[in-house]
């Protein structure tokens, strides 16, 4: 996928709030802009690092700027825009880029199901002989010496969504945990025992029961660790899950 606009670069000035951020613009001037993330954005929000911002004309906004990449290191970027996954996952599938999920005729958004009153990121749906396929999407950021590690706070949220995975592979279709790579400075996936490690005891355990994890990097940035103006999902990321 494409930003529909080049992004406009900054400097960060602060997050707050969770939603908020200030940036000071190359000319000098100050603009807050909304931040997209409800997560803790654990190494993705530098002092005075440089950020690119997308802009909206739309007037029933109450922020025309929408924080959506960031420099963690010279050349590497992230996107913490959390809004973006979704799209981006249904891109690739639909695109034919994700090998594990070919010749899905149907793919529905947010469609309510389980016990715990969840919506699924995507149902997959039309497949001449495999069933149905529930595919949670998760955006990973947080990176350490080239690994990336999910979450990136204790997720209650997440647990569920795992819980309400394994039930689906027990009534007999396929789920999928389907972690979005944006961060160009990850080469490997792993869960983040050392931050929620219940998550990653649910997360082998889903496993286990069948729910298969695959992830897949975006392609953020030119040879230059500038901004490409695109998103693509193309190129999969080993996830490794031994302790």
């Amino acid at each position: 996928m494409k930003f529909p606009e080049p992004l406009m670069e900054g400097r960060l000035i602060q997050r707050y709030k969770r939603f908020l951020a200030d940036v000071r613009l190359p000319d000098g001037t100050q603009v807050t802009a909304h931040c997209p993330n409800t997560g803790s954005m654990l190494g993705c929000q530098p002092a005075d690092g440089r950020v690119w911002l997308s802009r909206s004309d739309n007037p029933a906004r109450k922020l025309a700027y929408t924080w959506e990449l960031v420099e963690t290191a010279p050349g590497v970027l992230a996107c913490v825009n959390t809004a973006r996954p979704n799209a981006q996952a249904r891109e690739a599938i639909e695109a034919g880029r994700v090998s594990e999920l070919p010749g899905y005729g149907q793919c529905r958004s947010e469609v309510k199901y389980g016990e715990e009153r969840s919506r699924i990121d995507l149902l997959l749906s039309g497949h001449e002989t495999e069933p149905d396929a529930w595919v949670e999407v998760k955006n990973v950021t947080l990176e350490e010496n080239g690994q990336g590690f999910f979450p990136d706070a204790v997720t209650t949220r997440g647990q569920k969504h795992l819980r309400e995975l394994m039930t689906q592979v027990a009534l007999g279709d396929r789920a999928v945990l389907f972690f979005v790579v944006n961060h160009t400075g990850i080469e490997t996936v792993r869960p983040a025992d050392y931050i929620d490690p219940h998550y990653g005891q649910l997360l082998r355990q889903a496993c286990d029961a069948g729910v298969e994890v695959i992830a897949y990097r975006a392609s953020l940035a030119n040879e230059d660790g500038r901004p490409s103006g695109e998103m693509t999902l193309a190129e999969p990321v080993p996830v490794i899950l031994e302790v």
